[in-house]
């Protein structure tokens, strides 16, 4: 293997919200920090070469982001999701969390319906509430170890609502939509003339077996009714660097949305260097991304192997994508505090309780694997001997 993931560093004194905000975040800043979906591997060298050559200029003033930002994500969207993507239908959000708010804020009005399908990555819920908007639930059912769409609620539910969120591939049950789970929640929503917002910030980490379509690339009458969001920073540890977009194929939703951010916020012009991430990323990162996708699926491996040897008593939803994995610890029998106490006091584990991701996330725990591979049996270590002294293991 080229790349090296089984790399110890130390994030310590960075100002890393996964490990320097443990004392606030979980009361013990001693846990091993496996919660917020960024990677503790290395940022590619690709990217910190083409951060460095930039910086040799020495003058960091205002810029745009030229057409090479544009043909990157074309181009990227094509190579790994077949999908022919024009540069007109691209626009800018410093994260797709900012981008959720703002496209709530410009495709609805006050008190819309807009449906959620819990549970789900948890900042869709305040992106409609904080903005006067009414959550309608159309919960996923957890069926032979996937997370499923129930379609017949979906189809009742949309009648009336006027945009759905949907997080594809999931997070964090790590489920990769179907084209029969795609197409019919599409015509759901065309009939019902819903608006569709699809985040796919996880859709390059998709393990073997399974394959992401994109939403809007299912057909031009689906894509008029779908903004996709998406961006490079899950897929190469990018985070920091604030640089999302949106891919916008109806004129008039772009406009509504571009008047937002540029004109309304004046948040439009992102951050230098995280163009030139995105740039080198999508230009040079396939070997690196494959290469990526190896380890994580072996350390999902580890944790399933594990648990099935050492901590029968918790099991985990078989992730389709993303390094996020969601552990069913409901026959621990701790109610949702309890768990994450139970955690954080005797695992010295730092997960993201289930319960944050709304209905059905009661009981389960998401664990990040995008960490050297000690790390991971390092918490299943600890956690077995957590699960033991409370009597759960004969």
């Amino acid at each position: 293997m080229k790349y090296n993931f089984d790399e110890i560093i130390s994030r310590e004194g960075t100002n890393s919200i996964k490990y320097d905000a443990r004392q606030r975040v979980f009361g013990n800043e001693e846990v091993l920090p496996m919660w917020v979906a960024d990677m503790d591997f290395r940022t590619p060298d690709f990217v910190i070469s083409a951060l460095r050559q930039r910086l040799e200029h020495e003058i960091l003033g205002y810029t745009f982001r030229g057409n090479e930002f544009n043909e990157a994500i074309v181009s990227w969207m094509k190579k790994r999701h077949g999908w022919d993507v024009e540069a007109a239908w691209l626009s800018f959000s410093p994260g797709v969390v900012p981008a959720l708010n703002m496209l709530v804020m410009a495709l609805t009005e006050p008190g819309d319906r807009i449906i959620v399908q819990p549970p789900v990555y948890f900042p869709f819920f305040g992106a409609i509430r904080e903005n006067g908007r009414e959550i309608v639930e159309n919960p996923l059912v957890l069926k032979n170890g996937r997370l499923n769409m129930d379609l017949d609620d979906l189809k009742q539910k949309a009648a009336g609502a006027r945009m759905l969120l949907l997080c594809h591939p999931h997070n964090p049950g790590g489920s990769v939509w179907t084209p029969h789970e795609l197409e019919t929640i599409a015509h759901i929503c065309i009939d019902n003339d819903v608006l569709m917002i699809s985040d796919e910030i996880h859709s390059d980490l998709i393990f073997k077996g399974h394959q992401h379509i994109p939403l809007a690339s299912l057909s031009p009458e689906v894509a008029a009714l779908t903004v996709t969001c998406n961006a490079p920073s899950k897929t190469f540890n990018l985070a920091g660097l604030a640089t999302s977009y949106l891919i916008i194929p109806n004129k008039q939703l772009l406009e509504k949305y571009n008047r937002m951010i540029n004109d309304q916020l004046h948040a439009g012009m992102g951050n230098l260097f995280g163009a030139i991430a995105l740039q080198a990323a999508y230009e040079h990162g396939e070997e690196w991304l494959e290469q990526l996708l190896d380890y994580v699926h072996q350390n999902v491996n580890l944790v399933r192997e594990y648990l099935q040897q050492n901590i029968p008593q918790i099991t985990m939803i078989e992730p389709e994508s993303t390094y996020m994995i969601w552990l069913d610890c409901r026959a621990l029998g701790f109610s949702a505090g309890k768990l994450k106490d139970f955690f954080v006091d005797d695992a010295r584990l730092g997960l993201n309780e289930g319960a944050m991701f709304g209905s059905g996330g009661e009981g389960f725990m998401r664990l990040n694997v995008a960490c050297p591979r000690q790390v991971v049996q390092w918490a299943m270590e600890q956690l077995m001997v957590a699960v033991k002294e409370i009597g759960n293991l004969e």
